[in-house]
């Protein structure tokens, strides 16, 4: 279905793995446009709990395409950011249900972006995070200016920006940039304790939460009160709140479906 992507649904789990392993997955036009065409595909489909992204081979993605992008004739940079990377974030911290980045291995640039715009990294020892804009005289895009100082702070976030430094997993893990470190052999587990517990947990409250939680960094306590409010209007009415509140009071483990 895809030329630069492996999609596939099981169980609740839906796997996007980038696959431009020769170039370490960089990501060209047309794969961006079957990322945003894919995370499209996630949100719609009611049997997707939870999301899964990882890189085909050794690394994760290694941003722009730059010999793609030299070989264009013209190009305006606005125009590329705003048509291909800007949706493609937009959708993942829009979509109501959590993303999972499976970092294998290198994520640089706009690889780094994707990386931080995921609710959750689980990251193998061997991979790095580096925001490498700098070290072909650009500015940070495709969402790190504003993921990167929220985990790490506006200091640390200026030196890792600014001087394109390379961060290991077990470092990142310290920074906060990553949720979890395991060997290379090890991450396939690391993961499914993950989607394991999201596929069968109330999506709709995640996805309520995850809301809440990006809009907190921009609203005042006031404001935050009133829409937990209005979310718990919203997930008092679902099917899961009432299974849930059955399954304590029958002293039984509850059996979510997501609505």
């Amino acid at each position: 279905m895809y030329e630069f992507l492996k999609y596939d649904v099981k169980e609740g789990v839906a796997t996007i793995i980038l696959f431009r392993p020769d170039v370490y997955n960089a990501l060209n036009d047309a794969i961006t446009y079957e990322l945003q065409d894919v995370l499209k595909k996630a949100t719609k489909d009611e049997a997707v709990r939870v999301v899964v992204i990882t890189g085909e081979g050794k690394a994760f993605c290694s941003g722009q395409d730059l010999k793609e992008a030299a070989g264009a004739k013209s190009r305006s940079f606005s125009d590329s950011i705003r048509s291909r990377y800007n949706p493609m974030v937009k959708l993942m911290r829009q979509m109501p249900k959590p993303i999972i980045c499976r970092l294998n291995g290198v994520a640089a640039g706009a690889g780094c972006s994707l990386a931080l715009a995921c609710d959750l990294v689980v990251a193998a020892e061997e991979a790095t995070l580096v925001e490498i804009f700098v070290n072909i005289g650009l500015v940070m895009d495709s969402g790190s200016s504003y993921f990167l100082p929220r985990v790490v702070g506006a200091s640390k976030a200026f030196e890792l920006a600014t001087m394109g430094s390379k961060v290991k997993a077990t470092d990142a893990l310290a920074l906060g940039l990553v949720n979890k470190v395991v060997p290379a052999a090890q991450l396939d587990e690391a993961v499914k304790v993950y989607t394991d517990f999201y596929a069968k947990a109330p999506t709709k409250a995640i996805g309520l939460m995850k809301k809440m939680l990006q809009k907190s960094s921009t609203s005042t306590l006031d404001e935050m009160l009133e829409y937990e409010a209005y979310c718990q209007d919203i997930a008092g009415t679902s099917g899961d709140y009432k299974e849930g509140v059955a399954a304590f009071l029958e002293k039984r483990k509850p059996d979510f479906t997501g609505k």
